[in-house]
């Protein structure tokens, strides 16, 4: 029996209720729906008056698998005292103090807006070298 990967959908989570769009098989939306229905005692739901049953709905999301990284701790140990202070004033400033630490740690998952930020906040610092997140994972757009 293939395994539903769609299981590990929020409780939380927007679905849609229009099985007859013309782009349901691509969205995460429409694919959640039936887990989370049998699952949930409460649905959240797009509101159907304003889904298009088109690629161009503002609803839509792609259910394409999207990369997200964990953690940048061994990048501090490969930087200077100097460029790691500007890299960290320059993201905390972003985030702020504790969701700096959060992803840092590899508490939260890094999308791939936040990837950008934490690369150009090491160009920012001077750091010439590639260096590479802690971890990298694989998963559904859930919360971007």
């Amino acid at each position: 029996m293939k395994k539903n990967p769609y299981k590990e959908a929020p409780a939380n989570f927007s679905v849609c209720v229009h099985t007859d769009c013309t782009c349901g098989s691509t969205c995460l939306r429409q694919l959640a729906y039936p887990v989370l229905l049998e699952r949930e005692a409460f649905l959240h739901l797009a509101n159907p008056t304003r889904c298009t049953k088109e690629l161009s709905c503002p609803y839509y999301r792609d259910a394409a698998p999207v990369t997200y990284m964990r953690g940048f701790t061994q990048m501090k140990k490969r930087m200077y005292p100097e460029q790691y202070q500007k890299f960290m004033n320059f993201l905390i400033a972003r985030f702020g103090r504790n969701p700096y630490f959060e992803r840092r740690r590899g508490d939260r998952k890094l999308n791939l807006q936040e990837q950008e930020i934490i690369r150009k906040a090491l160009k920012q610092a001077g750091v010439t070298e590639n260096l590479d997140f802690d971890l990298k994972e694989d998963g559904f757009n859930w919360f971007d």
